[in-house]
C-alpha cells in the first residue's frame, strides 16, 4: 500500500476518527441476507466484507469506502503548502465561476474553497455543506472576520445534502466523495439540487498515478468515478488534466 509522504500528523488524520468530515458517519453493517457468501454481509447496492485497515468494510461497485477525516484534522485542510500541492487557483479557473452563480461545496470542511469562491460568485452565493457542526462553526467564525454576505451554511446528512431542489449551478466535491457512506443516495440528492445545465466538479486524487503521495483508498481512478457517476445519471463532460495530483472531472446530467 502506498504511504503518505506527509509528516506523521498528516498520516494520523487519515485514520478512523470518532466523527466525520463531509457527509459520512460510521456505519453498522446490516445482518447477512440470503445469497451472501460466508462472512459477507450484504445490503443492496452495498456489500460488506474485509478490506483495508483504512477502509470501512463497506463496498460500492467494487470500491471500498474510505474512513473519513474528522474535524480534528482541520489544520491539515488549512496547511500553508496546500496551494502549491493542489493549485487551487487553477481548479477555480477550471470551474469558471461567474457573478450570480450558485455554487455548493459539498464536504466544505473548514471553508478553504468556500472563502475563495464567495467573492467570485457575487451577487450569487456559496452553499457550504458539511455534516460536522465543528466544521460549520469554523466557517462561521472566520466569516465574522471577513464579513462575506453570500455564504450560506447547510448542515448536511448522511444521505442528503439538504439543499433545495433545482437551485445550484455548480457543485464542488474536493477529496470527499470517496468517503461518502451512502454514495447512491448522496448523488441522487446532488442531482436533485442541480439546475438544468448544472455541473458537478469531482476532485479526487489520481489513483492511476503511483507517485501521488496519498493512501490508495483515498484515491479514485477516472474509470471508477465514471462508472459510479453514470449509475447515478451523470455523464463525463471533461477531465481537466492540469492539476498536480488530482483529477478535475466535470459531470453533467445525462442528456443535459
Amino acid at each position: 500500500m502506498k504511504h503518505l509522504c506527509y509528516p506523521l500528523f498528516a498520516f494520523l488524520i487519515l485514520l478512523p476518527l470518532g466523527s466525520c468530515r463531509g457527509q459520512e458517519k460510521a456505519q453498522t453493517p446490516p445482518e447477512t441476507r440470503g445469497g451472501a457468501g460466508p462472512g459477507t454481509k450484504q445490503e443492496e447496492p452495498y456489500t460488506y466484507k474485509n478490506g483495508s485497515v483504512f477502509g470501512t468494510g463497506k463496498w460500492y461497485m467494487g470500491r471500498e469506502i474510505a474512513h473519513v477525516m474528522g474535524f480534528q484534522g482541520m489544520r491539515w485542510l488549512e496547511r500553508p503548502e496546500r496551494e502549491a500541492e493542489e493549485q487551487t487557483a487553477k481548479l477555480l479557473r477550471n470551474m469558471d465561476i461567474q457573478p450570480g452563480d450558485i455554487v455548493a461545496d459539498i464536504g466544505a470542511g473548514s471553508g478553504y474553497h468556500v472563502f475563495k469562491m464567495a467573492p467570485m460568485a457575487e451577487p450569487g452565493h456559496i452553499y457550504a455543506v458539511d455534516i460536522q457542526e465543528e466544521m460549520l462553526a469554523a466557517i462561521r467564525k472566520k466569516n465574522r472576520e471577513l464579513d462575506l454576505k453570500n455564504i450560506k451554511l447547510v448542515q448536511g446528512g448522511e444521505k442528503s445534502t439538504n439543499l433545495p431542489k433545482n437551485t445550484v449551478d455548480k457543485v464542488l466535491m474536493v477529496d470527499v466523495y470517496h468517503e461518502f457512506a451512502f454514495p447512491v443516495e448522496m448523488l441522487a440528492s446532488i442531482r436533485e439540487s442541480l439546475k438544468p445545465g448544472g455541473a458537478v466538479y469531482l476532485i479526487e486524487y489520481r489513483k492511476e498515478d503511483p507517485e501521488v503521495p496519498i493512501k490508495e483508498l483515498h484515491k479514485m481512478s477516472e474509470a471508477q468515478a465514471v462508472k459510479e457517476m453514470e449509475a447515478a445519471g451523470f455523464e463525463l463532460r471533461r477531465n481537466f488534466g492540469n492539476l498536480p495530483w488530482q483529477h478535475c472531472m466535470v459531470f453533467v446530467k445525462k442528456g443535459g
